[in-house]
């Protein structure tokens, strides 16, 4: 019998040698194992956030979305579920699992690697914190003893913490909270048992068996969750069966479930608020602001940036149609007998989605019938869907433009059940509102679509301002002794080469028709040019240029020349908002502003905006009076002149400017309520013609229209008492009656008309109803100051100075 005692013994000798081997080891390792100082003082990276001031997700910035939370915090079904998936036995063993560690070496003898690891959530801790992924026995012995110190140092709710909050769990999410945000738009505490399996099934491979990249695989993780969840007891066979039920959706469900998700986790449009929010963050904090877990908060809110954002959309598309269908994007070879779908997706993936307009290949194209291809599902449109591409379906299309197999086009849910086909627009627009009392912007859309190009027309398109920028001009004229009353001519004027040092020049009114005498009331709501010249004529450019600063305007780009009256200068929307915003507030200049509040990590005040406020801090600019007369020469543009579509608000508190600039490049609407400034913009990022009528009132207007509807809805009619120094006196034309300055003389009666005004006065209606849109025909050429005929003394009242605003930090 001793020959079989023999090899007992050795093993035995193996084994207490091997033991005294692994002593050694430990002995050895156990003081250079690292501090517990990242744990036991957590500070994870987590990103810069930026939110609207009603608390809803703008943009995040950082390597990793992260979100901490307390383990009170976690709902006890997410907990079972990460326990049944990874570690049932976490609160009974010492941070090894002593039954999982020989499981797993058998496991890995049998096959002959290291397929097994049998990680304890505590092991996971110890690698996620400490160590690399690499399958080594030398790494394997580091996690077991850096367990185990991690057990002798902290609880096991503060260890489960730890895991919840760095586990990473695909998408760039790390931590179950943001992977609950990421996956299915919800909290913690909102989850149901088969999205809290889904996500408790992500640590053992988060890029294969997340829901977005593989979804097949993802159900059958989720599935041996659940099953684990009712072989430990966690749930029972009904809770079992009725999440099955309700586990991972299938293709046509998972796209539209996708989109949902998407909108409600972030606020649609808001990316170019973001955007201005992080460049704030950057510039105070470095580029650590992206893992100090910064919050920023903005001035925007949920409500007014999406109706921005939905009524931008929608007046650019509508411009895009008008303008009619180009073509496919681009075409990709495709063979005639290709079916394979994976085939198809590849050819697809360079091609992203830009909202609604979803990118989708041309499987099949007829007049009648276009059959496109798209994430695994064939859509067939027909009848009204292919209205707007008919005609690139003709036979008589030219063949580098038209739709047919292996063409790459845009495919838009109608909202009516069906599908048509569409395009991304090559036109650009840009909406900014604020508070006329504050500067707070509250709503802010930087151009069509941010992925497509990050450039932000709101705060960095300089672009000429047209006719918008004529009521800073009239403004300027109710200082110099002008009333709305007051008669000048509306009549063709000439420049000859030798008095405009460059060449001749004759501007025109928008139709090249001449009405004669008019008063300046009449002249700005029909948004004549002749008169706007004349009356910068009589004020003189250099006065008017000095007066437009105190609207903040700089000086330097709206050279001294006549042909400021038609706003040849450059400005921004931006801009544009803060100087309407001054006749809004009644006279007062308020600065932009986009950023509210940053908080830290911990919830505190870090630095706020504490903006100056009409009537109270902010400097006032213009007189009270002007303020008023310009409110209502504005109101009557709307009422009466180049903006009567706002009419249809059904609101008689709206003033505004329509403008266009030469050649139709620029469309522009300028406008407010008391209580909201609004200004939209359409134009090309290259300076181009935009086609013949679309003006200010044609395409920039409907876009204010619909914003304005939403923003304004629930909100009373306002009207605006008149201050006192006015004078209700008979205008020029003794047509009727207007305020005018109590200093100021009457105006003076128009003088009888000659033989040229005569033959230029037939289309001088008194009662306006639709007056034509503006826009100079001709290229303006730069003018030397014009000398006034009557030069007049300066006021001595000059602009108060207005300091930019930065956040404040708040001293402790």
């Amino acid at each position: 019998m001793r020959w079989v005692l023999y090899p007992v013994g050795a093993l035995f000798a193996l084994i207490i040698l091997g033991l005294a081997t692994l002593t050694a080891m430990a002995l050895f390792a156990w003081p250079n194992l690292p501090a517990l100082d990242t744990l036991t003082d957590y500070r994870p990276r987590v990103p810069l956030r930026v939110y609207t001031a009603d608390g809803h997700l703008l943009g995040e910035f950082g390597e990793e979305r992260r979100d901490v939370v307390r383990i009170a915090e976690v709902p006890s079904v997410l907990k079972h579920a990460i326990l049944a998936a990874e570690d049932e036995r976490f609160y009974e063993h010492p941070g090894i699992d002593l039954m999982g560690l020989v499981r797993a070496a058998l496991a890995n003898l049998s096959s002959g690697g290291r397929s097994q690891g049998a990680s304890t959530i505590t092991m996971q801790v110890a690698r996620n914190f400490f160590l690399t992924r690499e399958k080594t026995y030398n790494r394997k012995l580091y996690e077991i003893l850096l367990a185990l110190k991690i057990e002798q140092n902290l609880s096991k709710d503060q260890i489960l913490e730890l895991y919840i909050n760095q586990i990473y769990l695909g998408q760039r999410a790390y931590g179950f909270a943001v992977a609950a945000r990421a996956y299915y738009g919800k909290r913690l505490d909102e989850l149901t048992l088969p999205e809290a399996a889904m996500l408790a099934g992500l640590p053992k491979a988060p890029s294969a068996f997340n829901p977005v990249v593989n979804p097949a695989r993802a159900a059958v993780r989720q599935q041996y969750v659940l099953r684990r969840m009712l072989e430990t007891g966690l749930i029972d066979p009904s809770q079992y069966e009725h999440a099955l039920t309700f586990a991972t959706p299938k293709q046509g469900q998972r796209d539209s479930t996708a989109v949902r998700r998407q909108q409600d986790l972030f606020v649609a449009g808001g990316e170019h608020v973001a955007e201005m929010a992080r460049q704030i963050a950057v510039e105070q904090f470095g580029e650590q602001a992206y893992e100090l877990g910064i919050r920023i908060v903005t001035t925007v809110t949920r409500k007014d940036q999406e109706a921005a954002y939905a009524a931008l959309r929608k007046g650019v598309l509508d411009y895009d149609r008008r303008h009619g269908y180009r073509g496919p994007e681009a075409f990709v070879d495709l063979a005639a007998n290709e079916t394979s779908a994976e085939r198809f997706d590849e050819l697809l993936g360079d091609t992203a989605d830009h909202g609604d307009l979803l990118a989708a290949l041309v499987l099949k194209a007829s007049p009648k019938e276009v059959t496109v291809y798209r994430r695994g599902r064939e859509f067939r449109i027909e009848g009204k869907g292919l209205r707007f591409a008919a005609p690139m379906l003709a036979d008589k299309a030219p063949q580098s433009r038209r739709i047919r197999r292996g063409a790459i086009v845009r495919l838009r849910d109608t909202g009516k059940g069906d599908w048509e086909l569409a395009q991304l627009p090559e036109v650009q627009a840009a909406l900014v509102s604020l508070d006329p009392h504050s500067g707070a912007v509250r709503a802010l859309v930087g151009g069509f679509d941010f992925d497509r190009t990050k450039f932000n027309h709101v705060t960095q398109a300089l672009r000429q301002p047209g006719s918008s920028f004529k009521p800073f001009i009239f403004s300027a004229a109710l200082e110099r002794h002008f009333g709305p009353g007051d008669v000048l001519a509306d009549e063709p004027l000439y420049y000859p080469a030798g008095v405009t040092g460059s060449q001749d020049w004759e501007p025109k009114n928008y139709d090249g028709k001449y009405a004669g005498p008019m008063t300046l009331r009449e002249a700005l709501t029909r948004s004549k040019n002749m008169v706007s010249i004349r009356l910068l004529e009589r004020i003189t450019p250099e006065y008017a240029r000095d007066y437009i600063t105190r609207f903040g305007f700089d000086a330097a780009r709206h050279p001294p020349y006549l042909t400021m009256a038609l706003g040849a200068g450059t400005a921004t929307p931006w801009e544009m908002a803060a100087g309407y915003a001054v006749f809004a507030n009644g006279g007062y200049r308020v600065e932009p502003y986009v950023v509210k509040e940053i908080y830290d990590n911990e919830g505190r005040l870090i630095a706020r905006i504490d903006p100056p406020v009409a009537g109270r801090s902010a400097p006032r600019v213009i007189d009270a009076r002007n303020a008023w007369l310009m409110d209502s020469m504005m109101r009557d543009t709307v009422q009466h002149g180049t903006a009567t579509r706002a009419r249809s608000l059904k609101r008689g508190d709206l003033a505004g400017k329509t403008g266009t600039t030469n050649d139709y490049v620029d469309a522009w609407f300028c406008g407010y309520h008391p209580e909201l400034v609004a200004v939209t913009w359409v134009g090309h990022s290259q300076p181009r013609n935009l086609g013949r009528g679309e003006t200010g009132g044609a395409a920039a207007l409907p876009i204010w229209i619909d914003y304005m509807g939403s923003a304004l809805e629930g909100v009373p009619e306002v009207q605006r008492p008149r201050p006192d120094g006015l004078l209700l006196v008979d205008n020029g034309l003794h047509s009727g009656q207007d305020y005018h300055y109590a200093e100021y003389a009457p105006p003076e009666p128009a003088p009888a008309p000659g033989w040229l005004e005569q033959l230029f006065a037939g289309d001088k209606p008194r009662q306006i109803l639709h007056a034509p849109m503006e826009a100079p025909e001709e290229a303006i050429p730069a003018l030397p100051p014009a000398a006034a005929a009557h030069p007049l003394p300066r006021p001595a009242q000059a602009p108060a100075p207005v300091e930019e605003r930065a956040p404040v930090p708040i001293r402790r």
